[in-house]
């Protein structure tokens, strides 16, 4: 696994029919394909919120992915946000 000290942290949040259509999976499962550590939640006001922490180029990898979303959702904005890592989370897994 590459040194977590060139990691990254992503958080973005997700506008658009993204509840409801099984986006947060899609996530989880694109996240873990991927190879990358985080989270990804419904927010009260209809967006999904994900952080994700790995590699910037696997992190890329799964921006694009959440600009697509799964095939009933529609994504309308992804805003994203680049930190340092803090190596908080193993895995990825949804959030409640």
């Amino acid at each position: 696994m590459a040194e977590q000290h060139n990691w990254q942290r992503l958080h973005a949040i997700v506008s658009g029919r993204v509840q409801g259509v099984g986006y947060r999976y899609f996530v989880v499962d694109a996240a873990q394909e991927v190879g990358i550590s985080g989270w990804v939640r419904n927010l009260p006001d209809g967006r999904v919120e994900v952080v994700a922490e790995g590699p910037r180029d696997k992190l890329m990898r799964l921006l694009i992915l959440l600009e697509r979303g799964p095939h009933h959702a529609t994504v309308e904005n992804v805003s994203a946000e680049w930190s340092n890592a803090t190596g908080e989370a193993m895995g990825f897994r949804v959030k409640f």
